[in-house]
């Protein structure tokens, strides 16, 4: 097994709670109501803007030319193609981008960026990965949960770009660039790595999850 099997392996749990959201299963059969798809766009695209700086961040860091623009063009593709997905979605429900960043998107993107900015290259990679396989395998399982009524599902779009071969082939990128990473990695930072993989994972549950309750901060007179 290589080293991002064992990645994988370690966040079974965390992959089946997400598969189990409902959230994702409500996307999946087009249920899914207006107000948390719409809450969720609008953080992804908060969420966008920070985990586009944690790539660029990661790129300037990169021992290699390949690595280096895999990541700045991942930063671009953020910034600009999975933008356009979400204001297309958000021209279509007639809403704008008028929120600041909900608790769990602040503590996520916040952890990328902080890891990105304060830990090597090699943690950084490890880091942002999850963002990138996880969200490839849910875009896979919810094409064949949502194959036989896809074309009427309101969501179909959002499934079909992360289940894209396109995106897939990035997403093979990027877990080839984490062995590489970690062959040349000691054990000390082989098990870094893989904390900032497991940690970014649970933030990955924590997202959906804040989306299905519409979550919200605590108001600013919070009683002991």
């Amino acid at each position: 097994m290589s080293f991002t099997d064992d990645l994988w392996k370690q966040i079974d749990p965390i992959y089946d709670a997400i598969l189990r959201h409902p959230f994702l299963n409500q996307m999946a059969d087009g249920t899914l109501s207006r107000e948390r798809f719409v809450f969720y766009m609008k953080q992804d695209a908060l969420y966008l803007q920070e985990f586009s700086k944690a790539l660029a961040i990661a790129g300037a860091k990169a021992p290699a030319t390949d690595q280096m623009l895999f990541y700045v063009n991942s930063a671009h593709t953020c910034a600009v193609v999975e933008r356009a997905l979400h204001e297309g979605y958000f021209k279509d429900f007639g809403v704008t981008l008028d929120v600041g960043r909900a608790p769990s998107n602040f503590a996520y993107s916040s952890y990328l960026l902080a890891t990105a900015a304060n830990s090597s290259y090699r943690v950084a990679i490890a880091g942002l990965l999850p963002c990138f396989w996880i969200y490839r395998e849910v875009g896979e399982e919810l094409v064949k949960r949502a194959s036989a009524g896809l074309s009427a599902n309101p969501y179909a779009k959002w499934i079909e770009t992360y289940s894209s071969e396109e995106f897939s082939a990035s997403v093979n990128k990027a877990i080839a660039f984490v062995d590489l990473a970690a062959a040349e990695a000691n054990d000390v930072e082989r098990a870094e790595m893989a904390q900032a993989f497991d940690y970014a994972s649970r933030l990955e549950w924590a997202f959906w999850d804040a989306a299905w309750r519409l979550e919200t901060w605590p108001p600013h007179e919070v009683s002991a």
